[in-house]
């Protein structure tokens, strides 16, 4: 075929993408349906005009149609690494590994039970080997989510279930397309009936290997693009080779999943690649692939759906019972997924409680796409593939498809209607009356400064006065008529408005670069947190979000475990930092909430809910504030150099809007604009920079500090400073139990604890030690310890402190002194 009429068809269906945006939008249909019924139409004119005898003017438009060079490898090699490598690049998996448990368990589990469900119903009701009805079964196990996400957000469905379904949706994918590599090779090695144990044994080894390869590739690519800091297109370009590469590689080389390859390359690259590349680099290289993927996911719509007539031109009447037959067990095996497996996570507490009506259109929203009708067509052209099963599976597939996308797909927002999930909660209707009538005031007070400074006629502004008058009028008295709304509830509303704007904060932040790309991910994280927090559980889901914002996570505690047993001190060193960075990023954005509970929030909710909300804020204020002073003495010096840090950015942001509105006003040209910013360039990759923390040099800094080790020497600081060991509490945590053995002494480096015994309590502060009592007496604990808030603790073993107390006066002063407090003979502890 010619390359002109090849590239003009090409161009031509470009347009038709173009047109089918808009259309699906005003008929108020998914995307995705649109686009396969536009191909199908193409499909079935072009296959028309070329058997017809009414005209041979359009014969070489359908035959280029027609013999457009789409194989299955087309969409295997190029349209589905784009299409899986973007999924990953945008999602946001610092949240999604907060419920990595559903995530995980529904994608795999809901694969192996659709391809076994639809697998073993067609092998009972049809005269076709197991493996070929399991490659069926693996074939439409695929899910396409995102029609009913977009119905999801455009209804304020919780944020949390449609992370869950996304992710589940991209792991669905992958595990269904290892599965469909596995019973390809039985069916083209004509095993009719393979040994299920055996298959699903070689399952791992696919994911592992195809998880190794894309991991490796993705931190050779980011080590690369590190290389070309200061070139932008290269840094793309390097990008868009790594997910193919990943896919070939895998294939071709290891023999395992390219899928799981492409995949696991996306997530590692957007784990890593904030921190690693410019903010406008992975701006940009994000965009880039959006468009990509939208691109690659409607032309394989298209052309896929370009070929449907082809594949339905041998339909036989029994084909159409079969077709029924993977309708009902697939729908089946989904309905299992979703109100058998679901259920029973959330009653574990591994997952979200998902009300009834959201797993009804869940259940209706497994709509089936791209990748379904790409992995039929893989089949289809296989020669390997005896020709029966080649109709059979293009059919059933293509029929299955066909009935998600025109059925489902053209009843789910009816479904969603009728389930009464497009409506307002009474809550929500209630605010927005309210909102409307605060923002009409505003804008009217607005409007009228405006009127007098241009000066408009009375006359016209008299008029327009009174008929925004009358709807400020009807917008007070319906929110008169709905000021019924519970504190309670305007205590959660409120909340969800501020952690909204804390959001929004941060975003701007970003923009003006005051908060590093490598922070965003991770504030904005927290922010979510707050929003889902607050809309499952209220005020006190907020304070739980608020707490675990300033907790120490069990990576860190990992972390710290291979420092102080392993002596590998770079992770806990880099998590340390990255702490001291997200402790000052949220101490920046908390300051800058305060005029907007006294401003919006006081006017939406009144004084009483916004005096508990400016209460709320000023005590993660404190917790951020606690936690920092805890890293400042911990670390002296680093905090002040992340803080230098942070004004050289600034001012870097400060001088870069000068020289924009310089140039903006026509006081510097181009040529100088453009040496000023290189200049400028310069100096910020310089300011990203980030200063390194060593935790070995810190440690003797932090014993110098404790009054106890006052008299000891440089050396025995530093002997010290070694086989002190680092533990991390959380507020709230127990650090010994009443008795439990006395194995070790507990120095407070940061925080403060709390020890009860017999109805007595003692708080501690920094400086401060106990456990040594116990230890002293011979006795076990008769004190329970807890931590007050989130606290650094040094640890010294019995014998180690025996040894340290007897050449140490301060730490003998000390410790009278504690016995003293505690209405404790001295001389008896130094006798035992």
């Amino acid at each position: 075929m010619e390359i002109v009429l090849v590239t003009t068809v090409i161009a031509s269906l470009f347009l038709v993408i173009a047109a089918a945006e808009p259309l699906a939008a005003r008929l108020r249909l998914p995307f995705s349906v649109i686009l396969a019924v536009l191909g199908i139409l193409i499909g079935t004119g072009a296959i028309f005009f070329l058997r017809t005898e009414l005209t041979d003017a359009l014969d070489p438009v359908a035959e280029a149609l027609v013999g457009l060079p789409i194989r299955s490898n087309v969409f295997l090699y190029v349209f589905l690494p784009t299409l899986l490598f973007q999924a990953t690049l945008g999602m946001n998996l610092r949240r999604m590994l907060d419920d990595w448990v559903p995530i995980l368990v529904l994608s795999v589990v809901a694969v192996v039970v659709a391809t076994l469900s639809v697998g073993y119903a067609l092998s009972w009701v049809s005269a076709l080997p197991l493996a070929a009805c399991l490659l069926i079964g693996a074939i439409v196990s695929t899910t396409d989510p995102s029609a009913v996400v977009s119905i999801f957000r455009s209804i304020s469905a919780p944020r949390r279930l449609a992370r869950i379904i996304e992710g589940e949706s991209l792991l669905n994918d992958a595990a269904a397309i290892a599965l469909f590599g596995l019973f390809m090779g039985f069916v083209m090695l004509g095993n009719p009936d393979p040994d299920l144990g055996e298959a699903l044994a070689r399952f791992p080894l696919l994911v592992v290997g195809g998880a190794f390869t894309g991991w490796l590739a993705a931190r050779i690519a980011v080590w690369f693009m590190a290389l070309f800091r200061r070139h932008e297109l290269a840094q793309i370009s390097i990008s868009v080779a790594l997910p193919y590469l990943a896919y070939i590689t895998a294939e071709q080389s290891i023999g395992a999943s390219g899928v799981i390859s492409v995949v696991a390359a996306g997530v590692t690259l957007n784990l890593i690649g904030p921190g690693r590349l410019p903010p406008q680099a992975w701006a940009n290289l994000r965009e880039l692939w959006g468009v990509l993927a939208h691109w690659a996911g409607a032309l394989i719509f298209i052309l896929a759906a370009l070929l449907i007539p082809r594949l339905l031109e041998e339909v036989r009447i029994e084909d159409f019972a079969l077709v029924g037959v993977v309708i009902l067990a697939a729908i089946a095996a989904r309905a299992v997924i979703l109100f058998g497996l679901l259920p029973f996570l959330t009653m574990l507490t591994l997952s979200p409680a998902v009300e009834r009506p959201y797993r009804v259109a869940i259940l209706w929203g497994g709509l089936r796409g791209a990748v379904t009708l790409a992995l039929a067509l893989a089949v289809t052209e296989s020669f390997r593939v005896p020709d029966g099963i080649q109709r059979v599976v293009g059919i059933l597939a293509t029929g299955f498809t066909l009935f998600t996308l025109i059925v489902q797909g053209t009843t789910l927002r009816w479904v969603i209607a009728r389930l009464g999930l497009d409506r307002l909660s009474p809550i929500d209707e209630a605010l927005s009356r309210q909102v409307v009538a605060v923002a009409l005031q505003t804008v009217r007070e607005d409007v009228a400064r405006t009127t007098e400074n241009y000066e408009l006629s009375h006359d016209t502004v008299r008029s327009e006065a009174k008929r925004f008058g009358q709807r400020l009028d009807a917008a007070v008295k319906a929110a008169e008529e709905s000021a019924d709304i519970l504190d309670r509830d305007r205590i959660t509303l409120g909340l969800i408005a501020l952690a909204g704007q804390e959001r929004d904060t941060i975003l701007a932040r970003v923009r003006e670069r005051t908060i590093s790309a490598r922070m965003a991910e991770q504030v904005l994280t927290v922010a979510d947190r707050l929003i889902e927090g607050t809309r499952s559980g209220g005020r006190s889901g907020y304070q739980r979000a608020a707490r675990r914002s300033v907790a120490y996570g069990r990576v860190f505690r990992a972390a710290v475990r291979l420092h102080s047993r392993l002596g590998l001190s770079e992770p806990l060193a880099r998590m340390t930092a990255d702490r001291f960075e997200l402790l000052l990023s949220h101490r920046l954005i908390l300051r800058d909430l305060g005029s907007f509970i006294n401003g919006r929030i006081r006017r939406i909710h009144g004084r009483r809910v916004a005096d508990l909300l400016r209460e709320l804020l000023t005590r993660r204020i404190e917790m951020v504030e606690t936690s920092l002073d805890g890293l400042r003495l911990q670390y002296p010096g680093y905090a002040e150099k992340l803080e230098r840090r942070f004004i050289r950015r600034t001012a870097l942001r400060l001088e870069e809007r000068e020289y924009t509105a310089m140039r903006e006003d026509g006081l510097i040209g181009a040529e100088v604009y453009t040496a000023l910013m290189q200049d400028l360039d310069a100096r910020r990759a310089a300011a990203e920079d980030r200063p390194r923390l060593d935790i070995a040099l810190q440690r003797v800094e932090l014993v110098r500090q404790f009054p106890v080790f006052a008299d000891l020497d440089e050396t025995a600081l530093k002997r010290l400073g070694r086989v002190l060991k680092t533990r991390y509490i959380n507020a709230g945590e127990v650090i010994f139990a009443k008795e439990s053995t006395a194995k070790s002494v507990f120095f407070i480096a940061s925080g403060a604890v709390e020890l009860e015994t017999a109805g007595q309590t003692w708080r501690l502060g920094r400086g401060e030690m106990f456990g040594q009592m116990s230890i002293l007496m011979n006795k076990v604990r008769r004190a329970e310890a807890r931590a007050l808030v989130p606290s650094t603790l040094l640890v010294l073993d019995e014998a180690r402190f025996r040894r340290l107390l007897k050449r140490s006066t301060a730490l003998q002063d000390a410790v009278r002194a504690s016995a003293h407090k505690r209405g404790i003979e001295p001389d008896e502890l130094f006798s035992a």
